[in-house]
């Protein structure tokens, strides 16, 4: 006999599902995707593919064998894990340092606290930071773009330009102004960096595919964003900057620099470590926005995008209190 459930309403149903979600976040993180196989060569493609098969096979494992569950990994949320940590690693990575990076976003950061919707923090996330604590050599070499004619291991590397911007800024000498990309070369993603570093146009574009389909909400990236361009406009009005380098150019390169933008659009946004009203997700965005400058202004490392998203993933049972008012119900 068939039970028949009855609930209050509204009854809505939107068509959505996991899977479909996952499949359109990973169809826009493609163009970025491309131009970096582009600009890195075989390094790119196979770090993407060993980080993807990497999670895929260690979620199978962990749900299988130690949580003695049905496999989930046909819902493509640990391809889409895997993706976005190979977006977060440079090409030139050994293998088994992202097999690693793999095991404990997965192992660490989603089963850990039961699987898809549970977990606290972005998965990606985890197991990237983890590997930039443990392996700080390796994860801050950063290969040069020089197309197919880079190898998997033994890519020309350099630094980014983050790195000289830090530099540049902390010691008051533009002698690395030069040195710098020139902004149409950061948005077409002619800079060394890791595999989601180099285009901010593909990202961008691949962004606002995810907002016009409603996989995202433009709350969070305009938060994230705008206050980001605010801070760094404001340490230019207060003659931070070295000779030679503008307050707008500081602005541009601070936004289209480092993860900024693959932050903003791919790794604030997952729903389970994010708000989910309005409100909060601006203050999430805000948050994130000023932690990533106050790291990269004054911290030890020259990007904070990956420690001020996990900082404010924290945040989220706070903020998922900020509710709007039931319709009749007196404000208190």
């Amino acid at each position: 006999m068939k039970k028949l459930i009855v609930a209050p309403a509204p009854h809505a149903h939107s068509g959505d599902s996991v899977r479909k979600n996952m499949l359109l976040v990973i169809a826009a993180l493609m163009p970025a995707y491309v131009v970096s196989v582009i600009a890195f060569g075989w390094g790119a493609l196979l770090t993407a593919l060993i980080a993807v098969a990497a999670c895929v096979l260690a979620e199978w494992a962990i749900a299988k064998y130690i949580l003695k569950q049905k496999p989930t990994i046909c819902d493509c949320s640990a391809i889409l894990t895997g993706l976005l940590l190979a977006f977060n690693l440079p090409c030139n990575l050994p293998w088994w340092i992202i097999v690693i990076g793999a095991i404990v976003a997965i192992g660490v950061g989603k089963m850990t606290f039961g699987g898809l919707g549970q977990n606290p923090f972005n998965p990606a996330l985890v197991g990237r930071v983890f590997l930039l604590i443990s392996f700080p050599v390796q994860m801050t070499t950063w290969p040069r773009p020089l197309g197919f004619a880079t190898q998997y291991v033994d890519a020309e590397t350099g630094a980014t330009p983050l790195f000289m911007l830090k530099q540049m800024i902390k010691s008051g000498d533009n002698s690395m102004l030069d040195q710098m990309p020139n902004l149409w070369d950061m948005f077409r993603g002619m800079i060394g960096g890791s595999l989601g570093e180099v285009c901010a146009i593909a990202l961008i574009i691949g962004g606002l595919f995810l907002i016009i389909t409603r996989v995202i909400t433009w709350h969070i990236p305009v938060s994230i964003l705008a206050t980001v361009a605010l801070f760094a406009a404001v340490t230019g009005w207060c003659g931070a900057l070295p000779e030679g380098l503008c307050t707008c150019e500081y602005v541009a390169y601070e936004l289209l620099a480092g993860g900024m933008m693959l932050g903003a659009f791919f790794m604030a946004t997952d729903y389970v470590t994010s708000p989910m009203v309005g409100w909060g997700k601006i203050i999430f965005g805000v948050g994130i926005g000023l932690i990533a400058m106050v790291i990269r202004t004054w911290g030890a490392y020259p990007e904070g995008m990956s420690f001020a998203i996990l900082i404010m993933n924290a945040t989220v049972p706070l903020l998922n209190k900020i509710r709007p008012t039931r319709f009749g119900e007196k404000k208190k």
